[in-house]
């Protein structure tokens, strides 16, 4: 099974959730709806919506409040997304301007916020208190998240445990949920939960992680934004963590300055750096223990093609391009 064949599988359904994003993001507020359907429709992956609807459907759910979930964890990403670029300065998002580039920055954190609380408005009418529980948590994790991040930035003794503590809270956090949210609405035991919420968990660390080392190792076409924005911001991500590990003196000190004082007009020194080290190779070999990790967290479940499609999503997180 490929990416096309599991966005097949789940189409009507991924369908019904476009439908439901696009009817929930309507306000008489025009600049909520300019900016909200600009994000909504700038072409991202729907990763974690899916997992909603694969997690539900691999327990065998038969009802249709897992499109309304999965529409909720979209809205939240998204909310996620106008923050980061803000905090970020960033100007470019999947190869289109940033709605911040095109609105500024107090327009986007808004309508950011008005996703967020148009989320919340959403988990009330799924009626679940475990999914009003699970989503509030991730949401307080996701901003945990968000803040360690902006400690680290500028921070060259940042290692590998604390970039990986970020990661889990501002990214793998809201896959674990959604992973989990599938088991939830089927009302599925306590260990087929905590094992869907692994799985999202360790296929969320390693979709960051890839993230991470993309941004080292493409071109701004591929990955749609300019290359080098994570050292411009000075953020010490895994590639250059592993090539201050292991690097020369030399090298160790270079880095250290780059990452203090940020700038991508050092790219070229930084990924010299980090091919002469293999930070990169190291990187994705990490990133697919956490993929294994996570086709492992399935096994409790019963053998189905939507089972088969999780595996496949947890393989294309630690084995993509963009």
């Amino acid at each position: 099974m490929d990416i096309s064949a599991i966005r097949s599988l789940v189409e009507d359904d991924m369908n019904a959730v476009d439908s439901l994003i696009l009817h929930r993001l309507e306000s008489d507020v025009v600049l909520i709806n300019q900016i909200g359907h600009y994000i909504v429709n700038s072409g991202g992956k729907r990763l974690r919506p899916m997992i909603v609807l694969l997690a539900a459907q691999a327990l065998g759910y038969t009802g249709d409040k897992h499109i309304g979930l999965a529409a909720i964890i979209e809205f939240i990403h998204t909310a996620t997304l106008l923050h980061d670029d803000v905090v970020d300065g960033s100007d470019l998002r999947r190869s289109r301007d940033t709605a911040n580039a095109v609105w500024g920055n107090a327009a986007s954190v808004l309508v950011g916020d008005f996703l967020y609380s148009r989320a919340f408005e959403m988990m009330v009418d799924v009626d679940k208190m475990r999914v009003m529980e699970i989503l509030s948590h991730a949401t307080n994790r996701i901003a945990e998240g968000e803040v360690l991040q902006l400690l680290n930035c500028h921070d060259p003794d940042t290692d590998e445990q604390k970039y990986l503590e970020v990661i889990l809270r501002k990214t793998a956090t809201l896959f674990e949920a959604g992973a989990q949210l599938g088991a939830v609405l089927c009302d599925a035991s306590e260990a087929e939960e905590q094992a869907l919420a692994k799985y999202g968990l360790h296929l969320g660390i390693a979709f960051q992680i890839i993230d991470d080392a993309l941004d080292y190792s493409n071109s701004a076409e591929e990955i749609g934004k300019n290359i080098g924005d994570d050292l411009a911001e000075g953020k010490p991500t895994l590639p250059l963590i592993r090539a201050m590990e292991i690097g020369s003196d030399e090298q160790r000190q270079q880095l250290r300055d780059i990452i203090k004082n940020g700038g991508r007009e050092h790219i070229e020194i930084v990924k010299s750096a980090i091919e002469s080290t293999d930070a990169i190779s190291y990187t994705f070999k990490l990133a697919e223990q956490e993929a294994d990790n996570a086709k492992q967290a399935l096994e409790i479940l019963p053998p189905s093609s939507y089972r088969s499609a999780l595996e496949t999503l947890a393989d294309f997180s630690a084995d993509r391009t963009s």
